[in-house]
């Protein structure tokens, strides 16, 4: 099992973002979001370089097909986030309170999500690289047909995963502090789970083998 590579974030100075709004293909470096109320806007393909978003309204926000390089997210929050087809490297969120958020099909490399609580996280086809989930709460998040390789849960509560189709290498699920898979137990192959973890998911495991148990 080799573990997943944190990321190296070190920001530079940061000026303040005075900008109006976000722009498609638009191009952000060196800048500081602070409580930016941003629901809404369109920021499409955009570049996120160097840069930091605290405490800001993500409401709806579109951010599909956007790159954020060498960047950190502190206490974002918003419904409907849509981050689809996304790049995210080297980057740390953290305190984040999301639902909704649509990263099906990005590519998540060098990627630390600490503490906070993300609702209906969809990462349908997503490729996850050097990922660590830090004591956060995930309900019902959706890997259906992701690649995880090198990611880790420690100390996170993970509630209605789905593994559909998913593919696994070098997955650490050992520390989460609650693991409940709802769809695609089958999928496991490639992850390290805890004895304890495997008593609590054997009665998935055995419906899903069509094994039947009594007494």
């Amino acid at each position: 099992m080799r573990a997943a590579r944190r990321p190296e974030l070190r920001l530079p100075p940061l000026e303040a973002f005075e900008g109006g709004g976000l722009e498609p293909d638009g191009d952000y470096d060196g800048l500081e979001f602070a409580g930016a109320d941003l629901a809404g806007q369109d920021g499409a393909g955009a570049r996120f370089m160097d840069c930091a978003l605290r405490g800001c309204a993500l409401d709806e926000t579109r951010l599909p097909r956007a790159r954020l390089l060498d960047s950190a997210l502190d206490g974002v929050r918003g419904v409907g986030t849509d981050l689809a087809g996304a790049t995210l490297r080297d980057v740390e969120l953290t305190d984040a309170r999301l639902g909704g958020t649509q990263l099906h099909g990005a590519a998540l490399e060098r990627v630390r999500i600490r503490s906070g609580k993300i609702d209906f996280l969809n990462l349908r086809s997503a490729a996850l690289k050097d990922v660590v989930f830090e004591g956060c709460v995930l309900v019902e998040p959706d890997f259906g047909g992701a690649r995880l390789e090198r990611v880790e849960f420690a100390d996170c509560t993970l509630k209605g995963v789905d593994l559909t189709g998913a593919t696994l290498k070098d997955v650490d699920l050992r520390r989460a502090a609650s693991l409940e898979i709802a769809r695609g137990v089958d999928r496991l192959s490639g992850a390290m789970i805890s004895t304890a973890q495997l008593l609590d998911l054997a009665p998935v495991l055995a419906g899903e083998l069509g094994i039947t148990v009594e007494g």
